[in-house]
């Protein structure tokens, strides 16, 4: 997916595997605004060095507050903001401050959302769908490593990836058929009642078409 240039664009640092490949740390360089979820500030002032080639404080520290020293919320003083709600984990505390606070940002990146754990990377991963039933399209939310770009569909959708992507589609509504044009192995006749379904396809087109038989949501992974 291209980077838009219709707003303000935020990178939210969850406490998965910091990126190091060149394209999700051009999007966190890039970034107009850095949020850490609390759990991951000590990776990100770790790594900012690396990404900036100086100091860059985050702009907002987002989470409960109990994954970080007395000397950080020293330092971080004026850019915490204090969530102690456990319905919600760091991350979509996060997607949702940015929605109601923000409302001249046109994309979020999420980076660090995969890796340490397969359970938190699942749990993040499926919160795309949720953002994408509450939100829509706007703004555009992706979840970036260094390895895949993830992102919701709600509907009918023209993804422009490149011909010879590697392309994943997940959907938790096994009453969802979705009609493609560009990929390898038509999804056509899947039936979303694993996650295994519709996985390992490779576009054949630069654009791939997909066609809901009705509104509902899917997941799409790429490398």
């Amino acid at each position: 997916m291209e980077v838009a240039n219709m707003g303000k664009t935020v990178a939210i640092i969850d406490n998965g595997t910091f990126p190091k490949k060149e394209y999700p740390r051009y999007l966190l360089g890039k970034a107009d605004i850095i949020i850490c979820c609390d759990g991951a500030l000590m990776k990100y002032f770790r790594n900012m060095a690396a990404v900036f080639g100086h100091e860059r404080m985050p702009d907002v520290v987002i989470g409960d507050m109990d994954s970080i020293t007395p000397s950080a919320r020293r330092r971080y003083t004026g850019k915490i903001v204090h969530m102690t709600g456990q319905d919600d984990n760091d991350q979509t505390k996060a997607v949702n401050y940015v929605i109601e606070n923000m409302p001249d940002v046109s994309d979020i990146y999420i980076l660090g959302g995969s890796g340490e754990r397969e359970d938190h990377t699942i749990g993040n991963i499926s919160l795309l769908m949720e953002y994408a039933r509450q939100y829509g399209d706007r703004p555009h939310i992706e979840m970036v490593s260094d390895y895949t770009t993830a992102f919701a569909i709600t509907g009918t959708s023209d993804i422009q990836c490149g011909e010879g992507r590697r392309i994943s589609i997940f959907s938790p509504d096994n009453s969802l058929t979705i009609r493609s044009r560009g990929l390898q192995w038509p999804t056509d006749g899947v039936v979303f009642d694993n996650w295994w379904k519709a996985t390992l396809n490779r576009a054949t087109e630069d654009n791939v078409h997909l066609e809901f038989s009705h509104p509902s949501v899917a997941l799409v992974i790429m490398d």
